[in-house]
């Protein structure tokens, strides 16, 4: 790993533990060039590929859908670590669905039951966006499904 602070190629790990339920490793560096310290996280890298509505392919990235969430809970009161909560399950449970490929609209379907449970607001945001709703009383309705 390379030193971000003198660009030195070879770094050691000094120490290394699980993070995130033992989802993602920690690992604290040192640099034998510049004495600095500094952390690295690694995480299994998912080989499954989204297909979007359109019919486009691209490979699942977790930073994504957490910035799409994001935009969705934008001004509420939520803590980043809620929100990541709900990108790593749903990572874990696409990862388990044993597939190569993966619809988006399933990725999209698990984002919106993780924000219903977290926020109704965001809920409400992210599936407008998602469902395209047509008109007003769609909206209306899937506030009233939600609120009942």
């Amino acid at each position: 790993m390379k030193c971000p602070f003198c660009a030195f190629l070879d770094t050691r790990v000094v120490d290394s533990r699980e993070a995130d339920g033992g989802e993602t490793i920690r690992r604290r560096r040192e640099c034998p060039g510049c004495g600095q310290r500094f952390s690295t996280y690694e995480r299994l890298a998912l080989s499954i590929m989204v297909v979007k509505k359109d019919g486009r392919r691209e490979e699942f990235d977790r930073q994504k859908l957490v910035n799409n969430m994001w935009k969705a809970c934008e001004k509420r009161h939520l803590s980043v670590e809620a929100v990541e909560q709900i990108a790593r399950d749903i990572e874990q449970r696409v990862s388990r669905l044993g597939v190569t490929e993966v619809a988006s609209s399933v990725i999209g379907e698990y984002a919106m039951e993780g924000l219903r449970d977290l926020d109704e607001i965001a809920y409400i945001r992210f599936a407008s966006v998602y469902k395209t709703f047509s008109d007003l009383n769609e909206m209306r309705a899937e506030m009233e499904r939600i609120s009942g």
